[in-house]
Parts: C-alpha cells; sequence; structure tokens
C-alpha cells in the first residue's frame, strides 16, 4: 500500500511515496481501518520540514479520518463500517493533561496518517460526527479540537462573551465557528482585506486588519468600549503575545497555542500582571474532550472551512500551500 515518509534531511523536496506492507487483521483491541482522508497542520509542517525533528523514515500527518474495516476481539467501542478519527494523544484518555511531549503523537513520536490503512489500538480514535465527509473529519484532530479545548473547556465561554481570533488558519476559524455558535462575539484579525471579507461572512462581528492597524491590540480595545474582550486565541505566539495582553480585559483568559513568530521571546509580564489575566498554554486535548466537541457540532450543525485538497501523492504540494499562507481554512489530503 502507498505511503509518504519523511526524508533525511527532512525538507519538502524529500518527501517520498513508497510502498509499505499491509499491516493485516486487529489484534485483540485493535481495530484496522482504511484510512481517506487527512488535514494538515503547523505542527506536520515542522516535521515535514524537519523544524520539529522526528526519526527519518517517520510517517506524517497527525490526523486521519476513514472507515473501520475490521476489529478485533475485544472491541466494543467500534465495529466495522464504522466512520472514525484520530486522537492527538492517544493515550489521554479524560481530565486534566497527563503528557507534555510528543513521544506518543502519530506523525512524530510514532507513525502518523500519511498512509492508505493502519492498525491501531482503539483508544487512537474516535467516532466521526455524523453527516460529515472524511475530509471534515480529518480537520478536527488538532485544528478542531484546539479551539474547542481553548474556549469550553479552558475558556468555560458562555453567552454573551467576546472573543478574538488571530488569522485564518484552522484553530482561529473553528475558534470562530464555535465562538458564534454559542452566543459570544467575535473580532477577527488579518494582513488581508479579502480574507477579512469571508470572516465576516462567516459571522465575525468586527475585523481588523494587523497590517494597517499594527497596534490592533487597542483597536480590540476600542471596538469593546475600552474593556477588552474575554477570550484571546493566541496563535502567534511572542510576536504578538504583547498587543493579545493589550487586547484582553482585566481578568481576561488568553489561549496560547501557535508559534508562528518563533518559540521564544519577551513576554511584558508586567502588563500581564498588572490586568490579571490567565495566560493558559495547551496543545490539543483528551479523547474525552473529542468526543464532546463531536458531540456539539453534530448538534450545531458546525461545519469546517476547507480551503483546498491535493491527493497523498502531491502532499509536498499541500505543504508548499500552507507554506505560501494564502490558504482559508483547513487543507486536507485525499488518501
Amino acid at each position: 500500500m502507498k505511503a509518504v515518509k519523511v526524508g533525511s534531511p527532512a525538507t519538502l523536496k524529500t518527501l517520498e511515496v513508497v510502498d509499505i506492507a499491509d499491516p493485516g487483521q486487529p489484534a485483540a483491541g485493535q481495530i484496522r481501518v482504511r484510512i481517506h482522508a487527512s488535514s494538515l497542520n503547523f505542527h506536520d509542517y515542522g516535521v515535514a520540514t524537519g523544524n520539529l525533528p522526528t526519526e527519518a523514515g517517520r510517517i506524517p500527518l497527525a490526523d486521519g479520518a476513514g472507515v473501520v474495516e475490521a476489529v478485533g476481539p475485544d472491541v466494543t467501542r467500534f465495529k466495522a463500517g464504522d466512520h472514525v478519527v484520530s486522537c492527538f494523544f492517544p493515550f489521554w484518555e479524560n481530565g486534566p493533561p497527563a503528557i507534555a511531549d510528543f513521544s506518543t503523537t502519530p506523525g512524530d513520536g510514532v507513525d502518523g496518517y500519511a498512509r492508505e490503512t493502519v492498525v491501531l489500538p482503539g483508544h487512537y480514535f474516535t467516532l466521526a460526527p455524523r453527516g460529515y465527509s472524511h475530509a471534515e473529519s480529518a480537520t478536527l484532530t488538532t485544528a478542531g479540537l484546539t479551539a474547542w479545548r481553548a474556549l469550553i473547556v479552558d475558556g468555560q465561554l458562555k453567552a454573551g462573551d467576546s472573543v478574538l481570533v488571530l488569522g485564518t488558519g484552522g484553530v482561529s476559524i473553528f475558534a470562530l465557528q464555535i465562538a458564534r455558535a454559542m452566543g459570544a462575539s467575535v473580532i477577527a484579525t488579518s494582513s488581508s482585506d479579502a480574507k477579512l471579507e469571508k470572516l465576516r461572512e462567516l459571522g465575525a462581528d468586527h475585523t481588523i486588519n494587523y497590517r494597517t492597524e499594527p497596534e490592533w491590540g487597542k483597536q480590540v480595545r476600542a471596538l469593546t468600549n475600552g474593556r477588552g474582550v474575554d477570550h484571546v486565541i493566541e496563535v502567534g505566539g511572542p510576536g504578538t503575545l504583547p498587543q493579545s495582553i493589550t487586547a484582553c480585559r482585566i481578568g481576561g483568559h488568553l489561549a496560547l497555542i501557535g508559534v508562528l513568530t518563533g518559540r521564544a521571546g519577551p513576554v511584558p509580564t508586567a502588563a500581564l500582571m498588572a490586568r490579571q489575566q490567565r495566560l493558559q498554554g495547551l496543545i490539543v486535548g483528551s479523547r474525552q474532550d473529542q468526543q464532546d466537541m463531536i458531540r456539539a457540532l453534530e448538534v450545531t450543525g458546525i461545519k469546517p472551512v476547507i480551503d483546498s485538497h491535493f491527493e497523498l501523492a502531491k502532499l509536498a504540494d499541500a505543504f508548499a500551500h500552507e507554506e505560501a499562507g494564502a490558504h482559508f481554512g483547513k487543507i486536507c489530503v485525499t488518501i
């Protein structure tokens, strides 16, 4: 069967389409899943380009969605024919965070879903949302669950709250959709006026072009009558955090998710303390969080925004499209 492996050195040019052995039939506790789709995340790009070092020959991609073909003895959660979606942390079943690295994350510490079929323990998956395509389901493992945990699990979002989302990547767009479905207002930023128009079409109450408004934190405060927003989906990291602190209300919640502007940098701690804000780092969520999110998606009818589709053999092209930063929403891979 076909798969893609990370080359040595890891670059987009050394990603290699290979033939690998079929994994066979599931043993006790395992399920066999035909993978039909994946989607790209910044983490996957880091693995594929060597910015997040992993073993040579690693099969990348943390997100995987498909159909159960067979189940092993003692498996009660799934049956043949079920549509399923993968978990980012397969061994984090529920409760507070239980892992601080990517040693068990598919596509990083272990092989991921850039392949046609897998045989894995059942806890590597949950049922996919009813009515979702495989591509839509494949957007949930990383981006969807990160937005859900940031706003619902950690943020305890409620109707009437205000949310700031940065940019138009998968996490930010999911956060916009979840916030609006929960009755919150949303302010969104981008450097593209065309993308800002799309954000308004998705329900953003206000939009800000951060290139023409470099002090966008003050603009957010002005849009909220000087109060600031209740929640910030902080995907930028050190380069955007100072403005996010300005934009957030006294006692507000900043969900630190991304490192798009770098892995380290100065933090205005005095401003953070003075405004008595909660800066919460997070990476995706638990299997139970994913199941809770999927129930909510089925009730609200939220569907992910998909920018484009690429065949597995064109995975390098998909990453190049992500690298260019022109996408709006998720880039999906058909397997």
